[in-house]
């Protein structure tokens, strides 16, 4: 996985900032480039007389777009320091065009805010993030609200949500190559969810499915030790999101998860546990292409 070219999409509110500066985190430990982008929608042709009505429209969007990027600029200049570029693109869905624009650009990641509807500390799925997991090219990665409010100094630790199947080892691979560019140790988790009754059936199976969940761990982590420390986990909860919480996380964790086999090659496509992953995350969370 390569992050020399970084897109992030801004917009001049907190979930914009929240984007960009993890968007900057990640182009300085990774050494990339970074390029802040404001999607706007696209001016009308009108013919006759509603031409006047076009102009002012064109006007408006084009010194909307300049006050974002401005506020885009005094942020990075803190943030990112000199190597960001500035873009403006249009098109009809935020997403789709940071998509077209991803795209154009060659860009290895997209990165983005949490929608405003959302609790503090938590990703919240609006319709600019709806788009990108439905159609973007490139992994794309999620910032939790708030998190520019009280961001870490550095990525300290990347962690995969590990699952069994045909696209696992592509995952392991993905993840373990951007451990080795942010120079950060690598941790495979599998998430166990039971239904939380102590009965001895249960146990006996929650008992075999740990030692199965371990020993898929061990194996996936061995071919990736001599380029970076790996380490293996599997809480447990009854649901997701305790199985999540019962982790220890770092202030600078990196939360991966790969996209469903359902979707697209080479497409983002959430599965439903991705979904209730991201959720239930409190870190940022990238979402990985589908590669096989």
């Amino acid at each position: 996985m390569r992050f020399d070219n970084v897109l992030t999409g801004f917009i001049a509110e907190p979930r914009g900032r929240d984007g960009l500066l993890l968007a900057a985190l990640l182009a300085r430990q990774a050494g990339g480039h970074l390029t802040v982008a404001t999607v706007q929608p696209p001016a009308w042709s009108a013919p006759g007389p509603a031409r006047a009505e076009e102009s002012a429209w064109r006007a408006y969007l084009d010194e909307q777009a300049e006050a974002t990027l401005a506020k885009a600029r005094e942020l990075a200049d803190e943030l990112a320091g000199g190597d960001v570029d500035y873009v403006v693109h249009s098109h009809k869905g935020s997403g789709r065009g940071l998509v077209e624009l991803a795209r154009k650009l060659d860009a290895d990641v997209v990165v983005i805010g949490s929608a405003s509807g959302g609790g503090k500390g938590r990703i919240s799925v609006g319709s600019t993030a709806d788009q990108l997991l439905h159609a973007s090219s490139v992994p794309v990665l999620l910032a939790p609200r708030g998190y520019a409010d009280a961001p870490p100094e550095a990525f300290e630790r990347i962690t995969l949500a590990y699952r069994r199947g045909p696209r696992a080892e592509a995952a392991v691979a993905s993840a373990a190559q951007a451990a080795v560019r942010l120079d950060v140790p690598l941790r495979l988790m599998t998430l166990l969810v039971s239904s939380g009754r102590r009965v001895k059936v249960e146990e006996d199976m929650l008992e075999r499915l740990r030692d199965l969940a371990s020993a898929d761990l061990a194996a996936a982590a061995e071919g990736h030790r001599r380029r970076v420390p790996v380490e293996v986990e599997v809480p447990e909860g009854r649901t997701v999101a305790q199985a999540l919480a019962a982790a220890s996380w770092l202030p600078g964790e990196l939360l991966v998860c790969a996209s469903s086999g359902s979707g697209p090659l080479r497409r983002v496509f959430l599965g439903d546990t991705s979904v209730k992953i991201v959720r239930a995350a409190t870190r940022p969370v990238m979402i990985l292409t589908r590669q096989q």
